[in-house]
């Protein structure tokens, strides 16, 4: 059969799989004209379904990545800062000398070690990042912006890479933007070094963080104070414990909203004004230091009433619990037998000295002849609850007349109150720096980058981690190593499995692979062809001749439909 030139059906035609899924809409040239399959029988919808279901099961076997292959990435467009480390080294970098104050000497020194290399687990050979190498050290290392970020009408954008290459037990991994000062010197970078926004992952215990902190000047002291933002509603667990690259992205915008994403998903945001503690703008009014509750002031919504009178009949010694003159002792009780004896199979140590030990005594043992008996010794009337039971009479409560509420103090104007709406004008950095205490080691950072353009930035993510989840992503198991994984911790899926692949086999092999199938759809095609050249087709034929005829017509279709079964389920022309 050759497309758009069919002359003759010649020889029988069995579908492969891919011609059964369009069986209901067959459409095929003949000399030039289109002829449409008139019918199709349920059996091939039912076999095209098999078909469909058999063809989507390989290709999610089969399915594989594609290798991924590093390149450095590269800024595009305005930025303030971008260090991917490729260089490999850390010229561009300052390592603190500072001690911190207050602490033993024995570690008050910066003295934990910094690397530049590949991940232990590289998925992308050649890409290097910022490693810290020290457990149970203190960390600290800076680097200089292009050129000092100055909040004004542009947003700020900041973003890096963190990989907890084994895990975090406790210890952090956030960054801090170093506010503009002359005192800076990144030679003596400590904790206390002023810095104008914290933010990135902290773990300690089971407390999961997220830090994102700015310091606020106060306007009418010249005070810093933290600001805190609200502890995000995600749960953060797996971005600390999956050991894969996550990115980090802090996004402040002039109108005072934030955004923090994690791998470019939303996992915290606000308003500088309304979602930060302590908030940003004091509140107009305090209460007054200064006043005291009245000694008279009565807070109690409800009194004993002074009126009320224990009812004469009120029995306050009668007991809670008496015996129960209903009951009766069982029979077989054994009054004579206690309920525990001393073991007769104990022998005394030999080692025990009565002056010292003294008189030795048999360890006690349940009587075996209480054992086939309700009871032994003495039998006394269960307790039950006393029905006249009042316990100790009290006043009922009713309405304080003179409640006058829960005192409060007076409120009074706060002489610290100020506003500021713009809290997004914070002060310039100028520098970005690492200052760390992890009990973990092997902290991989990698692709830092601020700026004021969020396309920029997104095209710097996409060069970069994005290349690192594509590659870790073609690395993980694929599905049939996912699959034999799962049945090794539960053995009961190997019975789904070999039923969800052996019933459609067995499907398909009996509606596929019968002849009396394939050579009904041959017969159908044969009758369109015949039916567009306008001659008889084969039904008409078969209406007008003699019962001995069909009888050899069947006898035929039968003998053809066996050679068919013979040739399987190919497709021959």
């Amino acid at each position: 059969m050759i497309l758009g030139g069919v002359t003759k059906w010649d020889r029988p035609l069995i579908f492969p799989f891919p011609f059964c899924i369009s069986c209901p809409n067959f459409i095929i040239l003949s000399r030039g004209k289109i002829i449409t399959l008139p019918h199709c029988p349920q059996t091939m919808l039912l076999k095209a379904r098999l078909c469909v279901l058999l063809l989507a099961l390989s290709w999610s076997v089969a399915l594989l990545s594609e290798p991924v292959t590093y390149k450095a990435p590269e800024p595009k467009g305005e930025h303030y800062f971008a260090e991917s480390f490729d260089r490999g080294t850390l010229d561009s970098w300052v390592l603190s000398k500072a001690k911190k104050d207050d602490i033993d000497e024995e570690i008050a020194k910066y003295d934990g070690k910094w690397e530049v290399e590949e991940m232990k687990d590289s998925k992308l050979p050649g890409d290097k990042g910022l490693v810290l190498k020290s457990r149970a050290k203190h960390h600290a290392i800076s680097g200089l912006l292009l050129r000092p970020f100055v909040f004004n009408t542009k947003p700020l954008i900041v973003q890096y890479e963190v990989n907890f290459q084994t895990g975090i037990d406790c210890g952090g991994a956030y960054v801090k933007l170093l506010s503009q000062t002359p005192e800076l010197d990144l030679d003596q970078f400590v904790d206390k070094t002023p810095y104008t926004i914290m933010f990135g992952p902290d773990k300690c215990g089971e407390d999961y963080k997220l830090h994102f902190i700015f310091r606020h000047k106060n306007p009418k002291t010249g005070e810093f104070e933290e600001k805190h933002a609200k502890k995000p509603d995600s749960d953060l667990r797996t971005y600390y414990t999956d050991k894969k690259t996550h990115l980090y992205t802090l996004v402040l915008n002039p109108d005072n909203s934030f955004e923090v994403l994690i791998d470019q998903t939303v996992v915290n945001s606000g308003n500088l004004l309304n979602d930060m503690t302590p908030a940003v703008n004091p509140p107009a009014e305090i209460e007054d230091p200064n006043d005291q509750k009245p000694e008279d002031w009565d807070e109690r919504p409800k009194i004993q009433d002074p009126d009320a009178v224990k009812p004469e009949d009120w029995d306050e010694d009668a007991p809670a619990k008496v015996q129960d003159e209903e009951a009766v002792k069982p029979d077989g009780w054994l009054d004579d037998e206690p309920e525990y004896i001393g073991d007769p199979d104990a022998l005394k140590p030999e080692d025990w000295d009565e002056d010292m030990d003294g008189e030795w005594e048999a360890p006690q043992v349940s009587n075996p002849a209480c054992e086939s008996a309700p009871g032994c010794g003495k039998w006394e009337r269960p307790m039950i609850d006393n029905p006249n039971y009042k316990g100790k009479w009290k006043p009922p409560m009713i309405d304080n007349p003179n409640y006058q509420g829960v005192w409060k103090p007076r409120k009074i104007s706060n002489p610290d109150f100020f506003e500021d709406l713009h809290p997004f004008r914070m002060s310039s950095f100028s520098a970005v720096g690492l200052e760390l205490w992890s009990m973990s080691s092997d902290i991989f950072f990698d692709n830092f980058f601020i700026t004021d353009d969020r396309n920029v930035a997104e095209r710097w993510a996409e060069d970069g981690w994005g290349l690192k989840k594509a590659a870790e992503g073609a690395a993980e198991p694929g599905l049939m190593s996912q699959m034999v994984s799962a049945a090794e911790e539960r053995p009961w899926l190997w019975v789904i499995y070999v039923l969800t692949v052996a019933l459609p086999l067995i499907l398909i092999f009996v509606f596929c692979c019968t002849g009396k199938v394939g050579w009904r759809v041959i017969e159908s095609l044969k009758a369109a062809g015949t039916a567009s050249e306008g001659e008889e087709s084969p039904a008409e034929a078969a209406e007008e001749d003699e019962a001995p005829e069909k009888e050899e017509e069947e006898e035929e279709e039968q003998s053809k439909s066996d050679e068919v079964s013979s040739r399987g389920c190919g497709l021959t022309i």
